[in-house]
């Protein structure tokens, strides 16, 4: 049996460490089999041919920019049975101008909210807020996420937006907060799944730094994530 072909896709802002955060997941891709190849930029994207035998692409670019071309290529291998997937801004918060892009993959980072004003200090810390990651009653049967419990985290908090075309596996809500001018609690998927003509898109939000990539729950949710993403037989 021919082993899975996996393209690691890094790049965009460094705040995200796309070296170092990729670099976490290839040993499980190995071990699991897979042949990988690192791309340093979205180039191969519109390379055709190695697209199609493309099983599955773990994309780490936050925000950057896309070529007509390139992300032509994209969509075709997803329709064609690639998996897609990736974490937090890497894949949620990839090439902000590109609609079609944002097409594809079902939702798009908007904010993190940040702690109150009075106690920001002008850091990256200022946005992690305690949140809970709540796992769905879809999520407690998916191959993803069954066996998962709701977890705890304290990191960006990211407020998407996204269609009807998501399934979404687990949850996070958004409080009011005196600082904040929303009104209601506001529930935005954190981990969803989309399925692409025979491709399938995994998207976990979570993932801002290297300790929650590390998180138990995080860690299991992208690599079962990679594997059911993968290319199946049917799709071949």
């Amino acid at each position: 049996m021919a082993r899975p072909n996996a393209l690691v896709v890094r790049g965009g802002w460094e705040g995200h460490h796309p070296v170092e955060a990729t670099e976490l997941f290839i040993p499980y891709l190995e071990h699991n089999g897979y042949a990988v190849r690192v791309e340093e930029s979205t180039e191969v994207y519109a390379d055709a041919a190695e697209m199609a035998r493309t099983d599955l692409v773990v994309q780490c670019v936050t925000m950057s920019e896309i070529t007509t071309g390139q992300l032509a290529g994209l969509r075709a291998a997803v329709e064609a049975g690639t998996g897609l997937t990736g974490w937090h801004g890497g894949i949620a918060d990839s090439f902000r101008a590109s609609s079609d892009y944002l097409h594809l993959v079902g939702g798009q980072f908007v904010t993190h909210p940040g702690k109150e004003p009075c106690e920001r200090t002008g850091g990256q810390e200022d946005n992690y807020l305690p949140h809970t990651v709540t796992i769905t009653a879809l999520g407690r049967e998916h191959p993803i996420t069954a066996g998962v419990e709701d977890f705890e985290l304290v990191t960006e908090q990211y407020w998407v937006l996204h269609d009807d075309l998501v399934d979404v596996l687990a949850t996070t809500t958004h409080p009011t907060r005196p600082w904040h001018p929303w009104h209601r609690p506001v529930t935005c998927p954190a981990i969803w799944t989309r399925r692409w003509g025979a491709g399938r898109i995994v998207v976990t939000t979570p993932g801002h730094s290297l300790d929650v990539l590390a998180h138990p729950g995080v860690r299991t949710v992208i690599t079962r994530g990679m594997s059911w993403a993968t290319r199946t037989a049917s799709a071949s």
